[in-house]
């Protein structure tokens, strides 16, 4: 009689034959038929990121919100459903952060109008204007009144004493008005521009003009700021887009993104069309 295993045993403790994140993606890149030069250029994660996942090394995405962003980038490129890896990657790594209440303030904050303040610029302006204005007015009046009449009553003016002369009124200078906040924050209109700010954590974004050249690609530290001009277009690509305020063309996007979404987003001249 053998005391040996029997091959029941080895159906007591299966084995998880499950292939890992890495390799999922890869073969099915390679299924695919495409390479990694491609999928980098169709999803601007780089290349040597991509390698790095596909070998289900995740320490150079930047943390594990932008590998969950990078996953499901690289899993649609390819034709993989992301939910699985996503749940996977969570189960191997420690879960999913718990939410944050963010989004329903930010919502609650936006709905609400602000009080708008008084534009004390544009009141001292019109009020140097109207000075001007009236003691022109009153010198223009003087000298065109008859000799010997004053310009107010139209009476005889009183003739000067012997040995003085009239006193001249000196003309008043113009004070230069201040400019507006509208004049301060005005743009280009013959270039798109493009302002990125990291809100309350970092980001990793690029930056591509028309012709294809990189203005930027890196990561953007909470409480920093980057602005692009281009004369036709500029392409983004967001890591961590709930962490970014966007301003096109001197105009805040009302749009707020998930926190570890990764956006693309194209912007040109005409860009916001409304809001």
């Amino acid at each position: 009689m053998s005391i040996g295993n029997s091959p029941e045993d080895d159906r007591i403790f299966p084995a998880d034959d499950r292939d890992s994140i890495g390799r999922a993606l890869q073969q099915t890149r390679i299924a695919a038929g495409l390479t990694v030069e491609e999928v980098s250029a169709s999803t601007r994660v780089r290349i040597p990121i991509v390698h790095a996942i596909e070998e289900d090394d995740f320490s150079r995405c930047g943390g594990d919100v932008y590998a969950r962003g990078h996953i499901r980038t690289l899993a649609r490129a390819v034709g993989l459903d992301p939910a699985p890896l996503i749940e996977q990657f969570d189960a191997e790594h420690g879960g999913r952060p718990a939410p944050t209440p963010a989004a329903p303030l930010f919502e609650a904050e936006r709905i609400r109008p602000e009080p708008r303040r008084p534009n004390w610029t544009a009141a001292m302006v019109a009020a140097i204007v109207a000075v001007v204005g009236f003691v022109g007015f009153t010198m223009f009046n003087g000298n065109d009144a008859p000799k010997g009449t004053t310009a107010a009553e139209g009476g005889p003016a009183p003739a000067p004493e012997k040995g003085t002369a009239a006193a001249k009124p000196k003309p008043v200078k113009p004070a230069a008005p201040k400019p507006t906040e509208s004049a301060i924050a005005a743009v280009p209109q013959d270039k798109v521009t493009v302002k990125l700010s990291a809100t309350d954590d970092k980001s990793w974004i690029s930056a591509k003009g028309h012709d294809g050249k990189v203005l930027f690609d890196g990561l953007l530290l909470a409480g920093e700021s980057k602005t692009f001009q281009d004369d036709e277009r500029i392409d983004l690509v967001l890591g961590n887009a709930g962490a970014i305020d966007l301003y096109v063309n001197g105009k805040k996007l009302a749009d707020k993104f998930a926190s570890g979404q990764v956006e693309r987003l194209t912007y040109t001249k005409g860009d916001p069309e409304a809001g």
